[in-house]
């Protein structure tokens, strides 16, 4: 009898424990993109090493999906709700539902389109003005700071995109030698990379430098130029593990380290923060870091 009530006990004492851990949602923009693949690990890890349940949802791209599964969150009672947002644009309208309810809500990655922040709402990333800079000014050097630059950009919806390509025209405008040939998107994938690298090449487009807003863009890019033999210098950021490999195999010069891991651990600890109803700046930023041929084993490492 006293095992059978001791047993009792402790499966009440589990349940209990259950019902108390804090739990978070978690919505991203994809679930299939590379990079947002390893914040969605990283959020996973850290959030199970603390204690805390998390639900994961994709968004697939869809703004109306991603708000919906806000909803969502806040119907079930999360504790605090987590967002990689699809469209920089759509983010006042999940901060107002967050708000509304009185859940702390954590952007993470891309930059919320708010024009501010209200208390209980954090953004947890990168400062894009350093990404493109950085990238660009690597790529120049490289270049003797001569020659026609093609910019691929992310997503024309993307205020991270639009930071990393106004950062890389403003690094050619410094220099007399370089210009801006051309800018279209690419939409972050290796495909469409790929595609728009082969349509100039097929256009006889005159480029020296590829600066793309990601590592799948650039890795699409040196996979066209790979088929007709031209040298052009590619650059990528994120420094994703195949970024890097593509780093290492010379295929990309140079990429910028954005770090992933970082930023899937700091939200989660931003989150519990704001939980617990303490105080935390706005934005917390994760430096980006300029990653080339010679210094890449140091990021290698970083990713395992």
């Amino acid at each position: 009898m006293r095992t059978l009530k001791a047993v009792v006990l402790l499966g009440l004492l589990s349940v209990s424990a259950s019902a108390l851990a804090e739990k978070i949602g978690v919505s991203m923009a994809y679930f299939d993109q590379n990079f947002l693949t390893i914040i969605r690990q990283a959020i996973d890890k850290e959030a199970k090493a603390r204690g805390l349940e998390v639900q994961f949802e994709d968004a697939r791209g869809d703004v109306g999906r991603q708000t919906d599964q806000v909803q969502s969150f806040i119907g079930a009672g999360v504790d605090a709700i987590i967002v990689d947002p699809v469209d920089s644009a759509s983010t006042p309208q999940l901060t107002k539902l967050a708000q509304q309810a009185k859940i702390p809500l954590v952007y993470v990655n891309r930059t919320p389109g708010d024009k501010t922040l209200p208390a209980g709402v954090v953004f947890v990333g990168s400062d894009e003005r350093e990404s493109g800079t950085l990238q660009m000014e690597a790529l120049a050097k490289m270049a003797n700071y001569k020659g026609n630059v093609a910019i691929m950009i992310g997503n024309l919806t993307d205020a991270g995109a639009l930071q990393r390509t106004k950062d890389v025209e403003q690094v050619v405008a410094k220099y007399p030698g370089m210009k801006v040939v051309q800018k279209q998107p690419a939409n972050y994938a290796r495909n469409e990379g790929m595609d728009l690298m082969l349509n100039w090449i097929g256009n006889g487009e005159a480029i020296d430098i590829v600066a793309a807003n990601n590592d799948e863009m650039a890795i699409g890019a040196a996979m066209a130029l790979a088929k007709s033999n031209k040298k052009v210098l590619v650059g990528g950021i994120d420094a994703t593990p195949d970024g890097l490999k593509a780093l290492a195999q010379n295929k990309i010069q140079v990429t910028v380290f954005q770090d992933a891991i970082g930023q899937g651990k700091a939200s989660v600890d931003v989150a519990q923060k704001l939980i617990k109803g303490e105080k935390v700046d706005s934005h917390v930023w994760i430096p980006f870091e300029l990653v080339t041929k010679e210094n890449m084993q140091k990021y290698v490492e970083k990713g395992q």
